[in-house]
């Protein structure tokens, strides 16, 4: 519903993995395996020639990618050991006969037991959706397409043409405001559609063969379908070259474009905002925030250039593959057959774990009060609330310490600084879906009602004081995120889990895990895009003109960086588009060191399992990134995702550290060298 991940910069992959943690911390210690396992590391190569598979080596020659999966790492192994904690939530609840009508465990439990009622699902085929299908095939005119588009949004059917959301103001954060994005296609990103390489052609035939299969699915000839597939795919298409490539995305002033209500009509003359926006449910609002004009003036054009029978077919098309997932096995074989094409991912993931991930999903803070009362400790969050001090105050030092910053930035810096707001586990306040329905009896209804429930909840939020309490995430998630208009760093209970975080292990494994990912967040705030806003998260210039300068040559050398290193075949990592990432990792792995020298550890020289602590600490922070991913899935990463791939992010902030170099002993002439002055010192 609202489109939250745009105001937030997330530790690990551009969409957030749902589901939880536990037992890994536990595992570690009935095993007593070392923190630091030699075992996992090929210590035939030198450190300095290549890090990565020096520190995680033998692991990854030894862990393929499972079947079900398209990418396995340290972050998957803890996802596994999570998601069966969630998996026995979820059982539990669903079996307990007595659990008081209304109650989280009753909603919670009948949510998932309906869900996994695979034998009444296949029963409806696409029963469920024959109204939705009859209603977008019969619009007559543009302004029936419009009505329809909003009653796609409003009644949890989908979201076609364009993007919606209600959020902060950016330039004034005590406010919430329609905001509107351009959208409207399905291919994970407008490349799929303008590239013509082989790699991009393969997956448009798949997208074509999928739709194809859907409306076969649904009654229409093979030779209708093939046309509807067509019609969309050129349709999309055209969306597609309106829109704003990614990179351009991460600009916060392009992308902030305030609108009068009546003045954005005036750009459109086919769409008139004020009664679509209407029959959207918003009313009484006199000013939008608009992403990218220009698609919105592209999509005019084409909502009369295009004739009303293909608007017709893409309405239709919205319907279908938004319901796919949760329909008939044969919908969700033809959904997993298109996935592939996009990720190489073997074998269909367990409808169990699919579910599981689909609860969180959709009543995570239902869940989630179950989940933190088994699997989240209070000392935990003591000892995290005790790091995240430790690290905004090695933040101090390092600001402090900067030689190309002035005093006066250096104050507006360490304000915001100390203004940031740490949420650490679950919400102080839980939402609690009132008036969300659900029946054990109905899957397909229970997800259109939980998005009628979302969409209302997110519009609800107009006219009132913004929500600092609310959370972007849910309580079981393996991941972080800094969010720039709340200016705040969050942590959910899932990713407190080694191997970012085990209470028995030394500061060296925590500070270079947990710590770093800390130090990341908090460095989002202080990123190319973040460090655009100021203490009270309002889009607003608080440096010098010299200053942003000085940020932004230094910035361009790590773009520069990246830009160089290889992925596949001759696809490079976007230095562009990683760049807020690569900065969060560089800042966050310095401070987090700095930190870390703080502790009685970090001052020693004792070593462990025949490690020094700096080793420790390096080693650490290398055994979080290692891992596999298919071919498929990387060349999408690359394309999609704002983070480096694992290898990367290893070795990536390390080489710009002189405390690796000296901990490592790494010498020029190692391949992996670079000269002091060569070395990138940002944050």
């Amino acid at each position: 519903m609202s489109n939250w991940k745009n105001h937030l910069r997330l530790l690990l992959f551009g969409a957030a993995v749902l589901y939880g943690a536990d037992a890994s911390a536990q595992q570690q210690a009935d095993t007593k395996t070392p923190f630091i396992d030699k075992a996992n590391m090929d210590l035939s190569v030198k450190p300095g020639d290549d890090f990565y598979t020096y520190a995680s080596g033998v692991w990854v020659k030894n862990n393929p990618v499972p079947a079900k999966e398209t990418r396995w790492g340290s972050f998957n192994l803890l996802r596994e050991f999570n998601i069966q904690a969630v998996k026995d939530i979820l059982n539990e609840a669903a079996a307990d006969k007595n659990a008081a009508t209304g109650s989280v465990t009753k909603r919670v439990g009948d949510f998932y037991a309906a869900a996994m009622d695979s034998a009444a699902i296949d029963k409806l085929g696409y029963k469920p959706i024959k109204k939705d299908l009859k209603r977008a095939g019969k619009v007559k005119n543009v302004q029936g397409v419009l009505n329809e588009v909003a009653y796609q949004r409003t009644s949890g059917v989908g979201s076609p043409m364009f993007g919606f959301y209600v959020g902060q103001d950016r330039k004034n954060v005590d406010v919430m405001i329609p905001q509107f994005s351009q959208g409207g296609t399905t291919l994970p990103d407008r490349d799929y559609y303008l590239k013509d390489d082989a790699r991009s052609q393969k997956i448009q035939e798949a997208y074509k063969t999928y739709i194809t299969q859907l409306f076969s699915l649904t009654g229409s000839s093979e030779k209708e379908a093939k046309q509807n597939a067509e019609t969309i795919f050129n349709l999309e298409k055209k969306l597609a070259a309106a829109q704003m490539a990614r990179v351009e995305m991460r600009d916060p002033y392009k992308t902030y474009n305030k609108f009068a209500v009546a003045d954005f009509s005036k750009t459109t003359p086919n769409v008139d905002w004020q009664p679509l926006m209407a029959n959207m449910k918003v009313t009484g609002e006199d000013t939008v925030l608009v992403n990218n004009p220009k698609f919105f003036t592209e999509l005019n054009g084409l909502l009369t250039s295009t004739p009303i029978e293909d608007w017709q077919t893409y309405l239709q098309w919205n319907v279908l593959k938004s319901a796919a997932p949760y329909l008939s096995k044969p919908f969700v074989d033809a959904n997993f057959a298109y996935s592939q094409a996009l990720t190489g991912q073997k074998v269909q993931t367990p409808r169990w774990q699919t579910m599981s991930q689909m609860t969180d999903r959709t009543i995570g803070e239902l869940l989630g009060q179950l989940y933190v009362q088994k699997h989240f400790k209070p000392e935990a969050k003591a000892r995290m609330n005790e790091l995240i001090g430790n690290l905004i105050k090695a933040y101090e030092i390092r600001i402090n310490n900067l030689d190309w910053m002035s005093a006066e930035t250096k104050e507006k810096a360490l304000a915001k600084l100390h203004a940031f707001r740490p949420k650490v586990g679950y919400p102080d306040k839980w939402k609690d879906y009132e008036g969300l329905e659900i029946s054990r009896k109905s899957f397909f209804q229970n997800v259109r009602n939980a998005g009628v429930w979302g969409y209302n909840d997110m519009v609800s939020q107009l006219g009132k004081p913004v929500d600092r309490t609310k959370w972007g995430m849910t309580p079981p998630t393996v991941n972080a995120y800094y969010s720039p208009v709340m200016n705040e760093i969050v942590f959910p209970a899932g990713i407190l889990q080694f191997p970012f975080f085990d209470p028995n292990a030394d500061d060296a494994v925590n500070y270079g895990g947990i710590g770093a990912v800390i130090g990341h967040e908090i460095s989002h705030g202080f990123d190319d895009s973040g460090s655009q806003y100021d203490k009270d998260g309002t889009l607003r210039n608080w440096w010098t003109e010299q200053d942003r300068i000085r940020f932004e040559e230094k910035a361009k050398t790590l773009q520069e960086q990246y830009d160089a290193y290889t992925v596949l075949d001759t696809v490079h990592v976007n230095g562009k588009l990683t760049l807020g990432e690569n900065i969060g990792d560089l800042g966050g792995l310095n401070a987090a060191y700095e930190a870390f020298k703080m502790t009685e550890q970090g001052q020693s020289d004792e070593k462990i399992d025949g490690f020094t602590p700096d080793q420790r600490f390096f080693l650490s922070w290398a055994q979080v990134w290692r891992g596999n991913i298919l071919p498929e899935a990387a060349a999408q990463q690359i394309v999609t995702d704002p983070h480096s791939p694992g290898q990367y992010r290893t070795v990536g902030p390390v080489v710009n550290m002189d405390a690796w170099y000296e901990a490592f002993n790494v010498q020029p002439g190692d391949k992996l060298y670079k000269s002091p002055e060569e070395r990138i010192r940002l944050w």
